[in-house]
């Protein structure tokens, strides 16, 4: 792990960090660079939305490729599936000596970007979402990250990309080297077969398992989603046997007893062949192809879950929650 005293700032003095890019990650990065002492500069689109929020912010804005040639670092924060697009708008800004910064691994690994040789490639990546990377950062602490160096041109590319991820923070959490590779197949991984299609997968089924045995839908959604904020709670603070003391014993005796009958030896295997899909590049193939024929199929199945009935269920019952804010998703 490297923490800030093996992480050296001034690495980036007198250079320009250039965040193509001005979203979740975008606007954390700059503004914790910014107020890092860093000399930053943002690459927008004129037409963009977030131009006046970054100009808010105090911060300069530029075409992206006019910012991509002022910068020394270049840091591409934008989502994946316009990165291939993106670096054909700034690839002429990018000189031999810069840096090409990346906050995710996907394209590089898979080939959407083929970098020329005589400049840094590398990966700073918080493992936080980008609102939690700026309010850790202004309370004085920081969210833990990734390094990775893919191409080192100048010999310098270790030292300057962990001096970025001492500039937004990531430092102070913590920091672990990798590789492109395992970044990009373990983040991917975790979130098909984890965090976001095997949890909400999980939270449907044991909704409608409820609902179809005659359960109150309210009762449903409270024992399956809501509550499930407190479970995860607990493991984020004290790993999975800290959650188990903290629960009843019958909660913990049902766990015990009947966790591996719904994750059983099935589900294992379509995690090992969800894996198998990413480490060969049919995932990413299958992606990039969805979104060059114009995201129709993602767009329906975005529309059709959007329907389900535990979203229209929860959404009322978190409109009596005046305790969450709702504002951003509803």
């Amino acid at each position: 792990m490297f923490y800030d005293d093996d992480a050296d700032l001034t690495q980036l003095d007198g250079k320009t960090v250039a965040i193509i890019g001005y979203g979740s990650q975008g606007h954390a990065h700059a503004l914790n660079l910014k107020d890092s002492g860093v000399q930053v500069v943002v690459g927008l689109r004129p037409s963009s939305d977030s131009v006046a929020k970054a100009k808010e912010h105090g911060l300069e804005v530029l075409e992206p490729v006019e910012a991509a040639s002022r910068g020394d670092v270049i840091m591409v924060l934008v989502p994946d599936e316009l990165h291939h697009d993106v670096y054909e708008q700034i690839r002429d800004g990018v000189a031999p000596g810069n840096m090409l910064l990346f906050g995710h691994g996907f394209s590089i690994h898979y080939g959407e970007i083929e970098p020329p040789a005589d400049v840094d490639v590398a990966l700073v990546a918080p493992k936080g979402p980008g609102h939690l990377v700026r309010r850790q950062y202004l309370e004085g602490s920081g969210v833990p990250g990734l390094i990775a160096v893919q191409q080192d041109a100048t010999g310098h590319a270790r030292d300057l990309a962990l001096a970025y991820a001492k500039g937004i923070g990531n430092t102070r959490g913590g920091v672990i080297e990798t590789t492109f590779r395992d970044e990009t197949e373990t983040d991917l991984f975790g979130e098909q077969a984890v965090l976001c299609g095997g949890t909400t997968e999980l939270v449907r089924a044991g909704y409608d398992t409820l609902v179809g045995a005659g359960y109150d839908p309210r009762l449903a959604y409270f024992e399956v989603l809501h509550e499930l904020k407190l479970i995860v709670d607990l493991m984020y603070e004290k790993g999975i046997a800290g959650m188990r003391y903290s629960i009843s014993n019958t909660a913990e005796y049902g766990d015990l007893t009947r966790g591996r009958r719904v994750i059983g030896a099935e589900t294992r295997q379509a995690m090992s062949d969800i894996l198998g899909e990413i480490q060969s590049g049919a995932f990413a193939r299958e992606w990039i192809a969805e979104n060059r024929a114009g995201q129709e199929s993602f767009q329906r199945m975005r529309e059709e879950q959007a329907g389900h009935q535990v979203e229209v269920v929860g959404k009322e019952l978190r409109s009596q929650m005046d305790w969450i804010d709702t504002a951003f998703h509803e």
